[in-house]
């Protein structure tokens, strides 16, 4: 259960703010979700903030499907003592976030990577300055069908193997001979999905650089992805670790082969203390700073802060250490 946080302070915010810089770095996934509709895990948790009768208006986020449960929990947290305030979030993905975050559309947008140069570019042509502020960590899980009692890890090279462009794997026993030859179902994040770009780069060697051959089914929905490899004895797929820890009833999880050469799976364990890789990352928001001055963007933007690692251990996110949660905090 989360501690109850109380946000204090005047509603009268000072703002000095430097605008982050965009990185050069490694997009994620469609359909529009508000935050009352939950394709989150349940949240038990109870956070409060104090309420202000002078805290009105809408705040619009869009972006990442795999920050998608954090900040819908952070939002249905905020608005239960601030019910003057609506704070839709939808789930475009990391890429679609970006184009409706630089076009002005959006007061913050969520992202499972940094932002790209050529993004960053668009934004500052579009005279959109930002903060980037890092929001939890996520482990991105490799996984397969229950009924699959013959993969227990997989290496990079062999993840490779599967995914790279032009694959010539069809079968299992393509992978490894001693495999059954049965055909792969590959299930793929699409490619607005920051998860997409973060799996293709760290296993392809490249951002977007993937298969697609009538053997991958690509979807923006992680959720999809969930129901597509329960319901495929030779599925396999990858998204954040959040969504395995929901539905890891009816999907299995692959250990990964780290660069240390030790089988590893995926936990809050394992990706804080970094044998988990190389498939453990942080996730990102950004918040544009001319909402920033708007009192109830303000507000919820420390109240997210203040609250993100108690909301992210709840929803299956593994919370940021304490020195580099107050650096992030230190940028507001």
């Amino acid at each position: 259960m989360l501690k109850r946080a109380v946000l204090v302070g005047s509603l009268a915010v000072v703002l000095t703010v430097v605008s982050a810089c965009g990185q050069a770095n490694n997009g994620s996934g469609n359909s529009n979700v508000t935050g009352g509709q939950s394709a989150s895990p349940n949240v038990t948790a109870t956070a409060t903030v104090e309420p202000s009768a002078n805290l009105s208006g809408a705040i619009e986020i869009d972006g990442s499907s795999t920050v998608f449960p954090l900040m819908e929990a952070v939002a249905e947290e905020f608005s239960k003592e601030n019910k003057d305030v609506r704070v839709p979030v939808g789930v475009s993905g990391t890429g679609g976030g970006f184009k409706r975050f630089c076009a002005g559309e959006t007061d913050i947008s969520n992202a499972s990577r940094p932002i790209k140069a050529e993004e960053a570019e668009t934004c500052k042509a579009a005279g959109v300055e930002y903060i980037e502020l890092k929001a939890t960590y996520d482990g991105l899980a490799v996984i397969v069908n229950p009924q699959n009692d013959w993969v227990d890890q997989l290496s990079v090279e062999e993840l490779n193997a599967i995914f790279k462009p032009e694959s010539t794997v069809v079968n299992w026993s393509d992978v490894r001979p001693e495999w059954p030859s049965e055909k792969i179902e590959i299930f793929s994040p699409g490619a607005d999905s920051g998860t997409f770009d973060y799996f293709t780069e760290v296993i392809n060697g490249k951002a977007q650089l993937s298969r697609n051959d009538n053997q991958v089914s690509f979807s923006e929905d992680d959720n999809v992805l969930v129901q597509g490899i329960a319901g495929s004895k030779n599925g396999i797929g990858y998204f954040g670790l959040a969504y395995y820890e929901e539905n890891k009833d009816k999907i299995k999880d692959v250990a990964i082969v780290n660069e240390e050469g030790n089988a590893v799976l995926p936990s809050q364990e394992t990706v804080m203390d970094k044998s988990y890789n190389p498939l453990g990352r942080p996730l990102f928001i950004y918040v544009k700073k001319t909402s920033y001055e708007r009192p109830e963007v303000a507000a919820f933007t420390k109240y997210f802060m203040d609250n993100t690692n108690e909301l992210a251990a709840e929803v299956g996110y593994i919370p940021l250490p304490e020195e580099m949660l107050a650096e992030e905090k230190a940028k507001l």
